[in-house]
């Protein structure tokens, strides 16, 4: 028996499809060569040919059937095109005809030899009975909608016992296991913890990005009830994680995007701890494109879910971070003092978050947003006590978060400055000038170019030591855009 020709890319096939348009070919001629070339099914082939996916294809034809059709999603479309194989579901002739519609085909066109052998004698009689009547247009015209006619008698009782095995077995039989929900979350929090130490950030984002197409294109089919929420909370973690690293690398409508897939995710799930960080990631965004009040209102939304894990602290530091930098300083105190409580509410909090990593607040984050705080009220000692502070927590963990510490060391910088120490603010930013350009991400090139803005309108911005503060920030930013490939330099937008 020859091989079996290997199923082609959808590159392969896109390719394929242009070409033969290109020189005229009936669509009927790029059905046959798709099945001849890729060893495509026949229903399969002809979706091909119009170039869409199982979705858009589920999509169309629940739209043309309307409410009283037989409706379909990508899962069971995709084993409509098996059938006759196990992992397949038995077609009928109503749903073959509105598929003949949708691809221009004939329902001859739709079948094979495995098919009909596959096929009842009633729904064969019906497909000879069309046949004979006009043969010139059996092949070439989609076929008429084949009339309901009502089963009775023993037809209508072994029919009806059909489809319930048939329903049955689509029921029992899963797309996945609570072993690969399990991996999925695994791999989550393992992006988690990776994207604060890579090397690469945008290769922790790729990897990101897979896993959330799968698990995505699990949710297209069906799973057991406890199973499916926990695959929507772990779509809703990969999205929040993809915002959050899309705004670090510069993309604030891309970024967006992302942010509503988990909104829709966390509101499947019914989680409380992926809504709130959902709503820190939300807050981020906001606080970063400049909507200060947006991202006090998104933090005390989130805050007000008392979820569980340290995420309530966080958000009330991001509402601290946003009223700091309005000027408000007694609420930004205020929400700081907020977080510190939380924080110290329970000190095994961390241990509840559950993915940890990116969205998990250690005392080393905490202290960042106290920091910053302090230095936007003018108070340089504190703000630098802070600094140190968290400096000194992050070299005792173990995922050690490197955008975080030099967003410390850059505020250090910026103490230094307020306290009119010109030399002590080039020094602050010797560990961040060392880093590599891939880590000097949006959030760091933000803090740099206010450093310089801040030394700029201050008695160093004409000396010696502010002129090479400015040429230093100017070769790290441009390190980094290069680094990253960001083309934009309206990018830098985003940050903590």
């Amino acid at each position: 028996m020859p091989p079996r020709p290997k199923p082609g890319s959808k590159t392969d096939r896109d390719s394929l499809r242009t070409e033969l348009l290109a020189v005229g070919a009936p669509i009927a001629t790029i059905a046959a060569e798709m099945r001849t070339r890729f060893g495509c099914r026949p229903r399969e082939a002809w979706r091909h040919v119009h170039g869409w996916t199982l979705q858009e294809a589920a999509d169309r034809f629940n739209n043309a059937v309307g409410a009283a059709g037989p409706a379909t999603d990508a899962s069971l479309l995709g084993k409509w095109e098996k059938w006759p194989a196990a992992a397949g579901r038995r077609v009928t002739l109503r749903v073959l005809t509105v598929l003949a519609e949708l691809y221009g085909a004939s329902l001859e066109d739709l079948l094979d030899l495995e098919d009909r052998r596959a096929l009842p004698e009633s729904d064969l009689r019906v497909l000879r009975h069309q046949a004979a009547g006009d043969p010139a247009t059996a092949v070439a015209v989609p076929v008429p909608p084949v009339p309901d006619v009502p089963l009775t008698g023993v037809d209508l009782i072994r029919t009806a016992a059909d489809e319930s095995a048939e329903w049955t077995q689509w029921a029992e039989v899963p797309n996945c296991g609570p072993i690969s929900v399990e991996q999925f979350a695994a791999d989550a929090r393992g992006f988690a913890a990776d994207y604060l130490m890579a090397e690469d950030p945008l290769r922790v984002f790729g990897d990101t990005h897979r896993a959330a197409v799968r698990v995505w294109d699990l949710l297209y089919g069906h799973q057991h009830l406890e199973h499916r929420q926990r695959l929507f909370t772990t779509a809703g973690y990969l999205a929040a994680m993809m915002a959050w690293m899309t705004s670090d690398l510069g993309h604030k409508r891309q970024a967006s995007t992302h942010i509503r897939a988990a909104m829709v995710a966390a509101e499947m799930a019914g989680d409380p701890g992926l809504e709130a960080w959902v709503a820190a990631t939300r807050s981020k965004l906001a606080f970063w494109a400049g909507d200060f009040r947006a991202a006090v209102q998104h933090a005390d939304h989130g805050a007000a879910l008392q979820a569980p894990g340290t995420v309530t602290a966080l958000l009330h530091c991001q509402a601290a971070d946003a009223w700091a930098e309005v000027g408000a300083r007694a609420k930004a105190m205020a929400a700081f003092g907020r977080a510190e409580e939380a924080a110290e509410g329970d000190r095994a909090n961390i241990l509840h978050d559950q993915v940890g990593g990116l969205f998990a607040c250690p005392d080393g984050r905490l202290a960042n947003y106290g920091a910053a705080v302090y230095l936007r009220g003018d108070n340089p000692a504190k703000a630098l006590a802070h600094a140190d502070r968290g400096l000194a927590a992050l070299q005792r963990q173990d995922v050690r978060p490197l955008g975080t510490i030099a967003q410390l060391h850059i505020t250090r910088a910026g103490a230094h400055l307020l306290a009119a120490e010109p030399e002590g603010v080039l020094d602050a930013l010797a560990p961040v000038l060392a880093l590599p350009a891939e880590h000097r991400t949006a959030p760091v090139r933000r803090r740099l170019r206010d450093l310089t803005r801040d030394a700029a309108g201050s008695p160093m911005g004409d000396s010696a030591a502010g002129r090479r503060l400015q040429g230093v920030v100017e070769t790290a930013i441009r390190e980094a855009k290069l680094a990253l490939s960001l083309a934009s330099p309206d990018s830098d937008w985003i940050g903590s």
